[in-house]
């Protein structure tokens, strides 16, 4: 008796999960597991409770056996709520360690960005080529890769990354078509390291799509490559800030190539990214242009990375503009969800997938972890977004990682050391936002993209609505949708 009263005498409270109604079910996100669960009516009367004051484990057992549980049923489901961290009680230790776990220093690498020339034949006016971190490439540093730069980073890329069953390549620029003649070399040689090793290689590049030619798209075709185009929507969007050196635009140059692109290209989907800026906000605008227009298979959207005092900065009322057209676009991916289908809103797909994989992020992304980014010269960077920054710099292609640079871009840029995200809910999926952002807005590559913070939140809570919606009326899309991811 005594026991069993010591037991009852127990104080619970909430835990840290964040709440939120789909398909007439109330489910729950659990923070320190980036998971998701369904409530039924005695476990979501147990947490609306607790979320306003803790309460003992017999009013606990009590309020659940109101709800139609047996004593023994009641104490299963604490338990069940202890494990996974939806309640908490003190003396309790929970099973599962809080927050993410850090990756091993010796992480093997899962993919190189080769920055294969940082030169462009386009001026866009918000390029972060021409940002605050970056500066004219030095003197004696080359502005196009050589073959051997990059075949050294092809063979440093599968010597570091032991385990990986499959590697990738991304080509980039400046505007990478400028250097078609490496890029072909490379992966020919690429994929013949790849067979001799019995490993698999993927490559894909970003492209302003101005040099296709049919010989470019075959052989992009011909050997699988993803293809994404850098595209702001139709003429007087993409002709506002996309321009030639000389101010005229390029949406005329670019519109028949896209379309012998989307048509000759039968390997891999291709992909439209479009820069937000402002002036170009209209989200489902640009989205019907570029995906029923054009035949874009898939269309995502970032905002402009700047300093916040640039003419082309997106101000707040641009910003709900912007969350406006992503929130009508994200219902129509639900309703194709609903029906079987896919949908081409990359935005809601990149979140959906990593909710399914029950994401729970100790970095933004894998840039300095399982990706780095090469430079024309060799230099080793974080990402592509960093490279020829040379504060940024990593090593070089030829001497390897800088273990000391590595860990401490790593250390900063770790969830846990943002004060602002501890007490934010959605940062398993965010884990403080882009890097290159954080340093272009506060100087520190480890400092929480405050200025997105709202937007974040509220942009997480739909597509979690909208995966509580599914997994209660189209299960079977979600096992098809992670299918189809994973064949990507």
């Amino acid at each position: 008796m005594n026991v069993m009263t010591n037991i009852d005498a127990r104080a619970y409270s909430i835990g840290e999960l964040h709440s939120f109604q789909a398909a007439e079910q109330t489910f729950v996100y659990l923070v320190t597991a980036g998971a998701i669960f369904a409530l039924d009516e005695g476990a979501r009367s147990v947490v609306a409770k607790l979320a306003e004051a803790p309460m003992l484990h017999g009013a606990l057992v009590g309020e659940l056996q109101a709800h139609g549980y047996s004593r023994e049923d009641a104490e299963e489901l604490i338990r069940e709520l202890l494990y996974a961290q939806a309640i908490t009680s003190e003396g309790i230790t929970p099973v599962r360690a809080p927050g993410p776990v850090n990756p091993p220093k010796d992480f093997p690498l899962q993919a190189l960005v080769l920055n294969v020339t940082n030169q462009c034949n386009l001026a866009c006016t918000y390029c972060y080529e021409f940002g605050a971190d970056k500066i004219a490439t030095p003197a004696g540093k080359p502005k196009y890769m050589s073959i051997e730069t990059a075949k050294e980073s092809v063979d440093f890329l599968m010597k570091k990354s032991p385990g990986r069953r499959a590697v990738n390549i991304t080509f980039f620029g400046g505007e990478t078509l400028m250097n078609f003649k490496l890029l072909r070399e490379v992966v020919l040689y690429a994929e013949e390291q790849a067979a001799a090793q019995e490993r698999g290689i993927g490559f894909s590049l970003t492209t302003n799509a101005t040099l296709l030619t049919d010989e470019i798209i075959d052989f992009l075709s011909d050997h699988g490559i993803g293809v994404t185009v850098s595209m702001d929507g139709p003429p007087e969007m993409q002709d506002a800030r996309r321009v030639y050196k000389n101010g005229k635009g390029s949406y005329a140059v670019i519109e028949p190539r896209l379309r012998k692109l989307i048509a000759r290209h039968r390997t891999r989907a291709i992909a439209a990214r479009v820069t937000l800026t402002n002036g170009v906000t209209d989200v489902m605008r640009i989205y019907r242009h570029l995906k029923d227009d054009l035949g874009f298979h898939e269309v995502g959207f970032a905002p402009v990375t700047n300093s916040g005092d640039r003419d082309y900065a997106i101000n707040d009322n641009s910003m709900g503009e912007v969350l406006d057209g992503f929130h009508l676009l994200a219902e129509e991916w639900l309703e194709f969800a609903l029906a079987g289908k896919m949908h081409g809103f990359s935005n809601v797909s990149e979140t959906i997938g990593e909710l399914i994989q029950g994401v729970n992020k100790s970095h933004p992304c894998g840039a300095g972890l399982g990706l780095l980014g090469v430079s024309p010269s060799g230099d080793l960077s974080p990402c592509h977004r960093f490279t020829d920054a040379d504060t940024h710099t990593l090593g070089h292609i030829s001497t390897g990682i800088d273990d000391a640079k590595r860990e401490d871009f790593l250390t900063r840029g770790h969830v846990e050391a943002k004060y602002e995200c501890q007490s934010c809910w959605a940062r398993p999926l965010c884990a403080g936002g882009c890097h290159h952002e954080a340093f272009v807005r506060y100087g520190d590559t480890g400092h929480a993209n405050l200025h997105y913070c709202d937007w974040i939140r509220q942009w997480t809570d739909t597509c979690l609505r909208i995966y509580g919606t599914v997994s209660a009326k189209n299960p079977d899309f979600l096992d098809q949708f992670a299918a189809r991811k994973a064949l990507a």
